[in-house]
């Protein structure tokens, strides 16, 4: 039979190991909520109506049409399982094959996804996500090479110019020696960083028997192996209007700088310059006398086209018309909120210092709202008020004195150009400045009568 003591001692196993599982638990729920906020705040903008209060979900939401979702293949597959000569010929026919984007291609570890025949995963707003997150691996157009592919059970991974990851990914970590000396297993540790891409192809029940032009099919929404030139290649990814544009060599207000050289070329000049706060770039085309075309280019984008024609007023042009062809709809990301929805921005909201103005400091005041003491023509509190320049202040110059007296504020000049009376003596220099000297009274001369006798006396009857 155990001992008290040993009793004890199991008692409090038990304890301290339901303890610890209570905290194991708690952690684990608080974890689970910590990893659970930030996809709620994914989205920039929600979408409130303000009648009942609730938040409007917008998953079907316009966004750029590059980072929408695609339309589903049909390419007839086999119901037989892949075998080991076809997957050998899938290798040798796809490997070191070259097509165009027709999507972003983000870097990254994990890549784009696309079901046979099915949909691309991600798509919308986490397609964007991703690829601000991990980078840009291939534009819309530009060529990409098939580096190495993988086949799996239900699966095919596409390696795109050289991968999203280091060769020899784990072996890098790994360093052999004897003693202080040792050296890496893989000696292009400082190698460039990879800027590949990674693209899965998923089956459900397996990979089918199938041919490479079969698999190159069902690739078709995100990569073209069509013999094409790099204009074509990059028009096909625009929508008809954009693309009719470009090949007929026009400019529009919202063109990216590579619609502008596909659809222009190099132009002949290019200036810098800065108009307010905002900075942007002149690209000139053509020499007069024949037409001249101004296209300022702000960032990456046109934001002005101006035409100037021989004989004809100089046309300028500053709608953006591109916006619009490049949103799943064609229309604005937010447009117009209907009747009682608002939508609300999160976060920072970064104003145009030439377009917007300041946002006004915060007030009590509820909208519309006007106090007694506003006056009729200062009913904006926000409004510039006349600047009240402060009062002048005496002449502190060295040798100045400030007058004391009223009397003594007269000019001197004034004083120097009085001329003493007849019989009167001029006076001294030390007279003639009121400051330096007390002032003396001067009797009034004999021919002169004195003040009290002036007056006339009146006769007395």
């Amino acid at each position: 039979m155990p001992g008290a003591k040993a009793i004890r001692q199991r008692r409090r196993r038990r304890e301290f190991s339901a303890r610890g599982l209570v905290s194991c638990a708690g952690a684990l729920v608080m974890t689970a909520s910590l990893f659970a906020v930030p996809a709620q705040l994914r989205s920039q903008a929600i979408t409130i109506d303000t009648r009942t209060g609730t938040q409007v979900h917008t998953d079907g939401a316009p966004v750029d049409r590059r980072f929408a979702q695609i339309t589903p293949t049909d390419v007839k597959l086999s119901k037989v399982s892949l075998n080991t000569k076809t997957k050998l010929e899938l290798i040798r026919v796809l490997q070191a094959d070259q097509g165009f984007a027709m999507r972003p291609f983000p870097r990254g570890h994990k890549g784009l996804t696309l079901e046979a025949n099915g949909l691309l995963k991600p798509a919308g707003e986490d397609y964007v996500s991703m690829v601000t997150q991990e980078g840009l691996s291939a534009k819309p157009g530009d060529r990409v090479v098939i580096t190495d592919l993988k086949i799996e059970r239900n699966k095919i991974v596409f390696l795109l110019n050289g991968g999203p990851d280091f060769k020899h990914r784990f072996l890098r970590h790994i360093q052999l020696g004897t003693g202080t000396m040792t050296s890496p297993v893989v000696q292009d540790a400082y190698a460039d960083q990879p800027m590949g891409s990674r693209l899965t192809l998923e089956f459900k029940g397996g990979v089918p028997e199938m041919t490479g032009k079969e698999v190159k099919d069902l690739l078709a929404p995100l990569i073209s192996f069509d013999v094409k030139t790099p204009i074509q290649a990059f028009t096909d990814t625009l929508p008809p209007l954009l693309k009719n544009a470009i090949l007929s060599h026009h400019v529009l207000v919202g063109m990216t700088t590579d619609m502008v050289l596909f659809a222009k070329g190099e132009p002949n000049h290019k200036m810098r310059e800065m108009e307010g706060q905002m900075p942007f770039e002149e690209w000139i085309y053509g020499k007069p006398p024949q037409d001249v075309e101004f296209v300022r280019i702000n960032g990456n984008r046109v934001i002005r086209v101006e035409i100037a024609a021989i004989g004809k007023p100089v046309e300028v042009f500053e709608k953006d018309v591109v916006y619009g062809m490049m949103r799943t709809d064609g229309s604005p990301l937010q447009p117009g909120d209907p009747q009682g929805v608002r939508t609300v921005q999160l976060g920072d909201v970064h104003r145009d210092p030439n377009t917007q103005s300041p946002e006004a400091p915060p007030s009590l005041r509820e909208a519309g709202e006007t106090l007694p003491h506003d006056a009729a023509h200062d009913k904006d509190p926000y409004a510039m008020k006349p600047v009240r320049f402060p009062a002048q202040r005496p002449n502190d110059q060295p040798g100045y004195e400030t007058p004391t007296d009223q009397s003594e504020q007269k000019p001197t000049a004034q004083r120097a150009t009085t001329q003493p009376a007849a019989g009167q003596a001029s006076p001294s220099p030390t007279q003639a400045s009121p400051r330096t000297a007390q002032p003396q009274t001067t009797p009034a001369p004999a021919s002169q009568p004195a003040p009290e006798n002036l007056t006339p006396a009146t006769p007395t009857e």
